[in-house]
């Protein structure tokens, strides 16, 4: 899945220590009841789904909505006391809707609409390994000093990121968490940087911190290997270098194991595992599943949106600085409307027009998350990265394999890096750019180590190169413009305030 500011619909005068549940108004605690099943009831035939309960987060409040649970025929999973956030798996079909009633509940909803136990589809995007041939040509064309595949890293000299080792490779006091798929440690460019104290399994919402778990499910699973070289793979003569290759990387896996989706309950346990374990940066190169875009006006989607919400801040009240990818889906998110075609993911997709101003891509459309679209070797927008004024925070390359292509021994436009059984491959995307900004950020965050997540932000966004809105944005030559950009020099929707620069963070 390689999907995966001023958020307007989201509030942002409200300060971060407040819930995004504050801030949107949504429900307060209800005083009456609906009526709930009796103890034991049975529902025939009803499919089991997750849920999240979204509560005052207080102990007593908790333990009653327990009960309130348990009498619904919910079975508790996990209780997030700090957050208020509690996943349940239950088979009554008016399950969300009693507990909506329940005092002390803000929010409660399904988190999929497909049972536990469904199959689906998952994609993460066409990986192109790296050929031994290509190998061959590419060190052959290595510099001296670089590493051995690092004259196809088009991207690290795009951001100065190959001279910027040469002054500060990262601190190993700063962890990047890797909140994706899974990450083999193991690979020869990763082993030497990762952290497993601060690495776990959290598909399904309860964190599996025993040894491997964070790996991926199979070989043929490399997305989150891909990001973690990217940000963190080590300068030790094998392979290809990170834009911090100095800086420790873990990995939070939140991948069902039978479709491969990242649903809510997970990514909560991912940001409350981080935050809980000294993380100081993670990198979100997804979306939430099932919805491409959580609606406010769908009880379900507003609780999906409220209890990751609940679970990022309370990371970065934590000290974590959370950076999320854009879009593959060349969407203008400050746009009156947008057609998504894709949702529910799970199960039958239905096509709808959304509002992106009340419809929101989670968790990189939430405040305080640091946004960041796609760019290729020409400094250019990548012709699928989702983009709009306000939204995108920064931009960093990510690859464009139709219209940008690199002058390099393999001469591709994608972005060379680490891939599970030591190999290697590329791959494009916002998936991609979220790691250059989140390695720049690593970096930023060594030479700054008492940088609280909002002043770590902040010196992202004074350390940007933008280079502004370009005459014309007509990648295929037919006369239409493929996208609009607004703004000036200085902010501007492709680039946001511009693209991240790594010599710059640490000069």
């Amino acid at each position: 899945m390689v999907h995966l500011r001023f958020r307007r619909g989201l509030g942002l005068a409200v300060p971060l220590v407040l819930s995004l549940t504050a801030s949107l108004g949504l429900l307060p605690a209800g005083a009456s009841a609906a009526p709930i099943a009796e103890p034991g009831a049975r529902v025939m035939d009803a499919p089991t789904l997750a849920y999240v309960v979204n509560t005052r987060p207080d102990r007593r409040t908790i333990e009653s909505v327990k009960r309130a649970i348990a009498a619904a025929g919910g079975t508790v999973v996990v209780a997030y006391q700090r957050i208020g956030v509690i996943v349940v798996h239950a088979a009554n079909p008016d399950f969300a809707g009693a507990m909506r009633a329940v005092r002390g509940v803000q929010s409660a909803g399904a988190t999929r609409t497909a049972p536990l136990t469904a199959a689906g589809a998952t994609d993460e995007g066409p990986v192109q390994l790296l050929t031994e041939q290509q190998a061959a040509r590419t060190a052959g064309a290595a510099q001296a000093g670089a590493e051995p595949l690092e004259a196809d890293q088009w991207n690290l000299r795009a951001i100065g990121a190959d001279r910027a080792a040469g002054i500060n490779p990262g601190s190993d006091e700063v962890t990047v968490a890797v909140i994706d798929n899974g990450v083999d440690d193991t690979h020869p460019d990763l082993a030497p940087n990762f952290s497993a104290a601060q690495s776990a399994n959290c598909a399904g919402g309860r964190a599996d911190t025993s040894a491997g778990a964070w790996r991926p499910y199979t070989p043929a699973i490399g997305h989150g290997t891909h990001v973690a070289g990217e940000i963190a793979a080590a300068r030790n003569g094998i392979g290809i270098a990170g834009v911090a290759p100095g800086v420790k990387v873990s990995a939070i896996k939140v991948s069902d194991p039978v479709n491969g989706l990242y649903y809510p309950e997970s990514v909560v346990c991912a940001f409350v595992f981080a935050a809980d374990h000294g993380v100081e940066i993670t990198n979100n190169s997804y979306y939430v599943d099932p919805w491409l875009y959580n609606c406010m006006d769908d009880p379900d989607q507003r609780a999906i949106v409220d209890a990751v919400n609940r679970a990022q801040l309370y990371a970065q009240r934590k000290g974590t600085l959370n950076l999320a990818s854009s879009g593959n889906s060349n969407h203008d998110l400050d746009s009156d409307a947008l057609v998504d075609g894709t949702s529910p993911d799970d199960s039958t997709p239905v096509e709808r027009t959304v509002d992106p101003h009340a419809c929101f891509d989670v968790p990189t459309q939430l405040p305080g998350v640091v946004t960041v679209g796609a760019t290729g070797v020409r400094n250019l927008k990548s012709s699928y990265s989702s983009y709009g004024y306000g939204v995108v925070d920064l931009a960093a390359p990510g690859g464009d394999r139709l219209y940008q292509i690199p002058d390099t021994p393999s001469r591709n436009g994608r972005i060379l890096s680490t891939l599970p059984d030591g190999r290697y491959g590329f791959l494009q995307g916002t998936s991609m750019a979220a790691p250059h900004a989140t390695g720049v950020a690593a970096l930023l965050k060594s030479r700054h180590p008492h940088a609280t997540p909002a002043q770590l932000k902040a010196l992202l966004m004074a350390q940007a190169d933008n280079p502004g809105c370009p005459e014309s944005y007509d990648q295929n030559g037919d006369g239409t413009q493929d996208a609009v950009c607004e703004g000036g020099k200085r902010f501007n929707g492709f680039y946001g305030f511009g693209v991240v620069n790594a010599l710059d963070a640490v000069e």
